[in-house]
């Protein structure tokens, strides 16, 4: 078989990658971030960048996944395919009613291949490619505001520390009524942030309507790089609650800062208990999942990753360190739900499978699969499954989900009835099934009220730690 310079490159295309790979396991389950929130705005996934802790989790290989048994296609048949590819590709070119974009042709091609695998697995173009990044990394460039729509116009929730908003004197509850001059009267809240988001360096001007002020306020601020707050935290009584919004880059520096505020309000005694809130975080990079779950476990498995080669398979273990010490009496509850997904339900599996943690809520999502980051130049990079993973139990949730230890629903509104379960995983077209567990029939809810005193869930675990409530699953009592 002949094939023409076109059709040479397409099959260079297809059998050749660079091999810098990432791992990440994220689902693209409901967040309970507020959209409004620029350092909090929804992101994707990306590799990680930051430097693992001194006290990191250690990696060992572990056994790969077993061989499939289909036989593979030689290089003639893939060769021919190929050449196939190529005359539909040239007669496009040709034959078209309007002249296409070859480019996005190949894109489209490339795309369509990776999504027919699963519905995880995807292109990235260079533009998404970088968000992605971006968003993983959970930085930016930008001007540190926490902000809500309210009547058309952005009003400023809280500036964040030590950036340029806090800095220029922005305040709660100013009202951002121009940006460059320019009205957002009308303009989505997703618009107006990315309109304040830009290249560190560069600058942007405010204008503020404040409350007792006659005349508008004038802000001219220069971007700087913003960490993502993707951790929450509050004490109700003498119980902490840790929220953990999303697996970025921040996810276990922010949960270290909490637990470090946390002691310092409290004089450096212990709360009487944390609950680690999960629900509707829907996952992020696998290592932030395993210094997540370290912080709460001083030995043992955290997750085993297993793919179609050793490098891909791998057993991250605990180990002790000042932090898990220092929490280790202290008892645990996790939150989760029907948007719990992917590095969320690393964290659930293992706290659940090593007795250090009661599981309230829902059923989570059910990703059971990582997925590696694969850059591919100035092309931009794919998303590629290559691994499922498993508890320390050796579960695989795939399709499944978790199943909390004790089962809590909210009380949801009547206008949101019926609409507020979703399967997960196990209703996603094309899903790689391979789990241990049954699969999920019936949908789970990913409703959380906004207004914590009608949060059942969180209101049960704060009574269950006070000592107002009792289950025989609290606290967990490890096996034998």
């Amino acid at each position: 078989m002949r094939l023409t310079f076109p059709r040479v490159a397409l099959a260079a295309l297809v059998l050749l990658m660079p091999p810098a790979t990432y791992a990440f396991a994220q689902d693209q389950a409901p967040s309970s971030a507020p959209a409004s929130d620029p350092s909090s705005a929804p992101s994707d996934t990306a590799p990680s960048t930051a430097p693992p802790p001194a006290d990191a989790p250690v990696a060992t290989p572990a056994t790969a996944a077993p061989k499939s048994d289909k036989h593979p296609r030689s290089s003639a048949e893939i060769y021919k395919d190929l050449d196939f590819f190529g005359q539909v590709f040239d007669r496009i070119r040709s034959e078209y009613v309007d002249p296409p974009d070859e480019e996005s042709l190949i894109r489209a091609a490339i795309n369509g291949m990776l999504t027919s695998l699963d519905p995880h697995s995807s292109y990235m173009d260079p533009t998404e490619f970088d968000q992605t990044q971006q968003d993983t990394s959970g930085q930016f460039g930008g001007l540190g505001i926490e902000v809500t729509m309210e009547e058309g116009v952005i009003k400023v929730v809280s500036p964040i520390d030590d950036t340029p908003s806090q800095k220029a004197g922005v305040l709660a509850n100013d009202y951002i009524v121009e940006l460059d001059g320019k009205s957002i009267q009308g303009i989505s809240i997703d618009d107006a942030v990315a309109k304040m988001k830009g290249p560190v360096g560069t600058k942007i001007k405010l204008t503020v309507i404040r409350e007792g002020q006659q005349k508008p306020l004038y802000f001219e601020l220069t971007r700087d790089t913003i960490a993502q707050r993707v951790v929450k935290w509050s004490l109700e009584g003498d119980v902490a609650v840790l929220r953990l919004a999303r697996f970025t880059e921040q996810a276990y520096p922010g949960i270290q800062k909490a637990i470090k505020d946390i002691y310092t309000q409290n004089k450096d005694a212990p709360p009487k208990g944390i609950i680690l809130d999960l629900r509707n975080n829907p996952g992020g990079l696998v290592d932030q999942a395993v210094y997540v779950s370290d912080a709460f476990l001083k030995e043992g498995a955290v997750v085993l990753t297993r793919g179609r080669t050793d490098s891909e398979s791998t057993r991250y273990d605990a180990k002790p360190d000042d932090l898990d010490a220092k929490l280790a009496g202290v008892p645990l509850v996790v939150l989760i739900n029907g948007g719990s997904a992917s590095a969320a339900e690393i964290v659930a599996g293992a706290l659940q499978d090593h007795k250090r943690a009661t599981l309230i809520g829902t059923r989570s999502f059910g990703k059971g699969s990582v997925q590696s980051i694969i850059h591919m130049g100035d092309n931009g990079g794919i998303r590629l499954t290559t691994a499922r993973y498993y508890t320390p139990n050796n579960r695989s949730i795939q399709a499944a989900g978790i199943q909390p230890d004790i089962l809590i629903t909210e009380n949801v509104p009547d206008d949101l009835k019926g609409r507020d379960e979703i399967l997960g995983e196990a209703g996603l077209n094309g899903q790689i099934g391979g789990g241990t567990e049954q699969t999920a029939t019936t949908g789970a809810s990913v409703y959380v009220p906004p207004d914590k005193k009608d949060d059942t869930q969180l209101q049960y675990a704060i009574r269950l730690i006070d000592g107002k409530e009792s289950n025989a699953a609290y606290p967990p009592k490890a096996d034998g």
